[in-house]
């Protein structure tokens, strides 16, 4: 899959969790990502790169690399959000594939049904869509 081109244009983020392998297969399930780029470490455990689709947005990952500066740095003040058409259905999904509720959906006075979930790497992640009236 190294072919694919990257992302131009736009923003992308870019994470680094400890187990990118496992959280690249968190994320097809829960968010139904589609995996552009898979770069291996030559440790054949590791992931160097990753890039992937999740709701027509990008998102590059690797895990961390301590022997190169990179450990582990847990944050809270970044929030990994999706916009989605059907919440009930995209927040369900990620529930029952092991994402912890954080906040519950709710009706918020900007017009959008919302809630925050914590993935098993530590992310956190926000879904949105917008109240059908």
């Amino acid at each position: 899959m190294t072919n694919v081109p990257s992302p131009i244009g736009g923003l992308t983020a870019y994470i680094n969790v400890e187990g990118a392998s496992e959280a690249l297969a968190f994320y097809q399930k829960a968010f139904g990502a589609e995996e552009l780029v898979r770069l291996p470490f030559k440790d054949g455990k590791r992931l160097m790169h990753c890039c992937l689709k999740i709701n027509d947005g990008f998102l590059m990952m690797s895990d961390c690399f301590p022997e190169m500066g990179m450990s582990r740095e847990p944050s809270s003040n970044y929030t990994m959000h999706l916009q989605v058409d059907d919440i009930d259905a995209w927040w369900t999904r990620a529930v029952d594939a092991g994402a912890t509720v954080t906040m519950p959906v709710q009706a918020m006075f900007w017009g959008d049904n919302f809630g925050k979930l914590r993935d098993p790497f530590g992310v956190n992640w926000s879904l949105g869509s917008p109240i059908k009236t």
